[in-house]
């Protein structure tokens, strides 16, 4: 069974910075990538970026404001990927999830919709 946790969500001043993690179990063979997203109140889910397993190789979303300031890494020793947010925002408050799917080309999709496999979601809130 294929599950994520994530941890690190807090409550943070604008202009501060957050690591979020999120480790994976389960995946027994095969490559995967992990997505992070983002769901402020009475906003849809929206996609911040993602990152293949063995390549490592990113993308970020175009539509969302966080290039830049956002940056997704891996450490597959122990199947953890990070969510470094820096130069946060009063707009950046909102649950943030990770989510993963089987990949078979090393590319992953920024949107959630082809993700199988999500975690809880953690609770990031940046203060003015």
């Amino acid at each position: 069974e294929v599950q994520l946790v994530e941890s690190g969500g807090a409550l943070v001043q604008a202009g501060g910075s957050l690591r979020l993690s999120c480790t994976v179990s389960g995946f027994t063979s095969g490559d995967y990538a992990v997505g992070w997203f983002r769901q402020a109140p009475g906003k849809e889910r929206e996609g911040v970026g993602c990152i293949t397993r063995e390549a490592a190789n990113t993308y970020y979303s175009d539509s969302v404001s966080v290039k830049g300031r956002f940056t997704i890494s891996t450490n597959n020793a122990d199947n953890t990927v990070y969510l470094h947010m820096d130069s946060l925002k009063p707009e950046d408050t909102a649950v943030y999830y990770c989510a993963a799917e089987r990949i078979w080309a090393d590319s992953c999709p920024v949107i959630p919709g082809p993700y199988d496999y999500w975690g809880q979601g953690t609770q990031v809130t940046v203060s003015s």
